[in-house]
């Protein structure tokens, strides 16, 4: 794979002489930060977007960006209704998708919540795993058909994930005290251990999955968080990355956060990055360091015993809340 990019590459750069005219992509959460950009990059090259949006009505304002690109670009952009939160919402637009009956190149799963207070959403899921995690676990697996055939998902983490291991046993913190970072830590492990198993199982086809640490920005996802709190954050970050001997965490644009999941969803080598965690336009290293603010990946993310164990637990919290 190439090595020209790395943690300062914009999406466009990414994208630059690549012609995506014809190709079909699913971005989640596209109305607004990283979604939005990716979204905004790849219609630029001539792709036809389907955005899934909690608010069809006011992303239809906030997504001008990505309806400018694709007409200039020869592209096109469809909104869909999806609230992540909901199992009904989910399986909806789940159905709306397979009654269209268009394939996808590529699906980037890359809506999220993050830090939020304690609560649990209309089927009984901590908000940030059901969120995060089982919505789009419902989603993909419903809609998995309409990935071609060599086709790519790219599941977008976070450098959280090293905060905390998934817990299958008190997924809702009914015997532990509810900590919103490690709630976010166990949704963004989740992450990465879906898109191990959904390689594994989907690889037959062609199909290759993919996790992705974007990188830290400035986007609307801490909204949950006090700016004092914010800024408290950044200074743990700071300090911990120092005492471990590691150069400052650098806040990267949004065009930079965008690079990664583009990156993965059309240029990379699909089978070098299939059932890998990606971060700064590459492959990251397994880091062990219990540095939370390390970067690379903690081995209990790519553990394949593991991904299987989620996949089945996402199941059985599904059947539940039918």
């Amino acid at each position: 794979m190439s090595t020209r990019f790395g943690a300062q590459t914009t999406a466009d750069e990414v994208l630059a002489g690549v012609d995506l005219k014809g190709k079909r992509f699913l971005v989640t959460g596209a109305a607004s930060g990283i979604g939005l950009e990716t979204a905004r990059a790849l219609a630029a090259r001539g792709a036809d977007i389907v955005g899934a949006v909690r608010d069809v009505g006011r992303a239809e304002a906030a997504t001008v960006p990505v309806r400018n690109a694709a007409a200039q670009a020869g592209g096109s952009l469809t909104l869909v209704a999806l609230d992540l939160a909901s199992l009904q919402s989910v399986r909806a637009a789940g159905f709306n998708l397979l009654a269209d009956g268009r394939r996808f190149d590529a699906i980037v799963a890359n809506a999220g919540v993050m830090a939020t207070p304690f609560g649990t959403t209309v089927d009984g899921v901590e908000t940030q795993l059901a969120t995060n995690h089982l919505g789009h676990f419902a989603l993909l697996t419903q809609i998995a058909p309409l990935l071609v055939d060599g086709g790519r998902l790219v599941v977008l983490s976070s450098q959280a994930h090293r905060v905390a291991d998934v817990d299958l046993d008190d997924p809702n913190f009914e015997r532990q005290p509810y900590d919103a970072f490690v709630a976010y830590g166990r949704s963004k492990t989740a992450n990465a251990l879906f898109a191990v198993e959904f390689d594994r199982r989907y690889r037959a086809r062609g199909v290759r999955a993919t996790a992705v640490m974007p990188g830290n920005s400035m986007t609307d996802l801490p909204r949950h968080l006090a700016p004092e709190l914010l800024q408290g954050l950044f200074e743990t970050v700071g300090k911990a990355r120092s005492d471990a001997g590691l150069p400052p965490a650098m806040l990267k644009s949004i065009p930079q956060v965008a690079a990664t999941s583009v990156w993965a969803a059309a240029v990379a080598d699909k089978d070098a990055i299939g059932g890998q965690y990606l971060e700064d336009v590459a492959v990251a290293p397994v880091n062990e360091l219990p540095n939370p603010f390390a970067d690379g990946v903690r081995s209990y993310a790519l553990d394949l015993e593991k991904a299987a164990a989620l996949w089945a637990k996402s199941e059985e919290w599904i059947a539940a809340a039918s």
